[in-house]
């Protein structure tokens, strides 16, 4: 068994209220159809079908505050309820204590020393590498736990070749922002189908996707409308290579924040557990509580595999 684990930062489950949640007012067939015609709402999960199930998953944890990014992230990579360990939820980046708890690599090590393969297969640019070695920039949580667990992350070159993926699916941020017409551009449903082909060469992947972070602070619904609907074609292709009978699609986030745009902060909304598989998978995961029983669950799965 593959396991594909599709961040996506900062999404929630809201209500159904167009006026404030881009997920009521975007056209999402892949997903509606994923689904079986049932919106990505709080009121929507349960849900569970012969080879998908969505959950509404508690990202607060007992802890008083919103949720945040980096205890969120640190959660879904150790299975250890960090807020409640260290006190608080704190983000973007981890401080020096969820560094600390982060140290051995979270899913990415137990998984590396147990015998598996597995990869980020986020692309970043040279300038990254650059902030983050003379100390301007900090890692986030995942590249954090890639990186101690040593694995390499990816760079342009291997955006070029294909061996990884933009931020924003398509590669047009590279070419637009960054001045690199060299990176090949593809639809976004081209990229889904991509996505699906990397992850073969893995026992475990896990790809990043903050872009919908960013769109819920900005408070705007037309561009979230517009990134949702491309993140479902994405999606579209993703589903129409990804192999459920036998390989895991994973998708979760870290707290909520897009669905509703009538706040700049995050939201104390539980986030989806979006699960495409085999129901041996579903199964596993069936009353999946909150975050910290993610990456248990996951490890246990591969290592059942490996059986």
């Amino acid at each position: 068994m593959k396991i594909l684990f599709l961040f996506v930062d900062g999404i929630g489950l809201g209500s159904a209220d167009p006026a404030i949640n881009p997920f009521a007012r975007a056209n999402l067939p892949a997903l509606t159809a994923l689904l079986r015609g049932s919106g990505f709402f709080a009121a929507s999960a349960p849900l569970r079908g012969q080879t998908f199930s969505l959950q509404a998953v508690d990202a607060g944890l007992g802890v008083g505050g919103l949720p945040q990014s980096a205890t969120g992230q640190a959660v879904l990579l150790t299975g250890r309820n960090i807020p409640a360990e260290i006190g608080y939820h704190y983000g973007p980046k981890p401080n020096p204590e969820i560094a600390a708890l982060l140290q051995s690599g979270g899913l990415f090590g137990a998984l590396t020393r147990a015998g598996k393969s597995a990869a980020l297969l986020s692309a970043y640019p040279e300038g990254y590498f650059q902030a983050i070695a003379s100390g301007r920039r900090n890692f986030s949580a995942i590249p954090m736990a890639a990186t101690r667990a040593g694995l390499p992350l990816f760079t342009q070159a291997d955006l070029q070749a294909g061996r990884a993926l933009s931020a924003d699916f398509t590669g047009q941020g590279w070419r637009e922002r960054m001045n690199r017409p060299e990176i090949p551009l593809l639809t976004p449903r081209q990229a889904g189908a991509h996505l699906a082909k990397l992850a073969q060469a893995y026992d475990f992947s896990l790809f990043d996707y903050w872009l919908s972070d960013y769109a819920g602070h900005r408070q705007e619904m037309a561009p979230a409308v517009s990134l949702l609907e491309d993140f479902d074609a994405m999606l579209d292709g993703l589903l129409s290579a990804w192999d459920a009978q036998n390989d895991l699609l994973l998708l979760t986030s870290d707290h909520g924040n897009l669905e509703d745009l009538s706040t700049r902060r995050h939201t104390a909304n539980p986030v989806p557990l979006l699960l495409v598989g085999p129901p041996s998978a579903l199964n596993l995961f069936e009353h999946t509580r909150d975050l910290t029983q993610v990456a248990p669950k996951m490890e246990k799965l591969l290592a059942q595999t490996g059986q």
